[in-house]
């Protein structure tokens, strides 16, 4: 099970103390310093949209839903922030509403794409990008890559072929249309489910994950990506950033 962002922030407060206490203050300090911290966060917050069809009773819209999830994201960099940490990596939302777990439930069993998930996970990139940039302008010395994953997962589902990849809809592990029933490897109380011949193949592992291939392609863009994938800067320039 996932640790959530409270619990890992809880987490890195302990950590920084044990470096200090091992290395000495400035010691510990250059190295939270020079340390690049990722958040590939936010997915699980908008999966109960795809299952329920409806955002929790204690929220009126979708703006102030996405503004409770990045606004816990904002209080965690900046509590590395004062910690002294610099350097951030992100990924932002996927196209949720295109995962098999999402066209396992589309209306009309279509398999289509489910919109209102869609239109939750741009708002969220709309408002991370938005927050990132105001950071920037705020803490003196922040640095942040931030990795277009909407974008770059949604171009391998449209054109699929051109990334090596053959199916794009499915799932290679999983039960019910589309593999999208998270049941790969009897998981959840499904004891049958299907496994593709060759996983490479996939865009999507299971219900939701995409396969190695893809998170492979996924993390060069991030590694080494050009600002328009992955901006300002890539990872590979953050680590080098002194």
């Amino acid at each position: 099970m996932c640790a959530d962002l409270k619990t890992q922030l809880s987490y890195f407060k302990v950590a920084e103390k044990q470096l200090k206490q091992k290395l000495g203050d400035a010691a510990a300090k250059k190295l939270t310093s020079e340390a690049v911290y990722f958040f590939s966060i936010g997915s699980n917050d908008y999966f109960v949209f795809v299952r329920n069809s409806t955002l929790p009773q204690s929220y009126n819209s979708k703006k102030e839903y996405v503004g409770v999830v990045i606004g816990n994201l904002t209080t965690t960099i900046k509590e590395i922030y004062k910690k002294g940490g610099r350097k951030f990596g992100f990924i932002n939302l996927a196209p949720l509403g295109c995962t098999p777990s999402a066209r396992l439930v589309s209306p009309g069993n279509t398999g289509s794409c489910l919109e209102d998930t869609l239109e939750l996970a741009k708002l969220h990139n709309q408002v991370l990008s938005k927050v990132l940039q105001e950071l920037e302008s705020q803490l003196e010395g922040f640095r942040y890559a931030n990795h277009d994953f909407y974008n770059s997962l949604m171009k391998r589902i449209n054109d699929p072929s051109r990334y090596g990849l053959k199916e794009s809809m499915r799932a290679c592990c999983g039960s019910g249309e589309y593999r999208g029933m998270s049941s790969c490897g009897g998981k959840r109380g499904v004891e049958e489910y299907e496994l593709c011949d060759n996983p490479q193949e996939y865009l999507f592992f299971d219900f939701t994950h995409p396969s190695e291939k893809a998170n492979k392609q996924i993390a060069q863009l991030l590694w080494s990506g050009t600002p328009d994938v992955t901006g300002p800067y890539n990872l590979k320039k953050l680590f080098e950033h002194s």
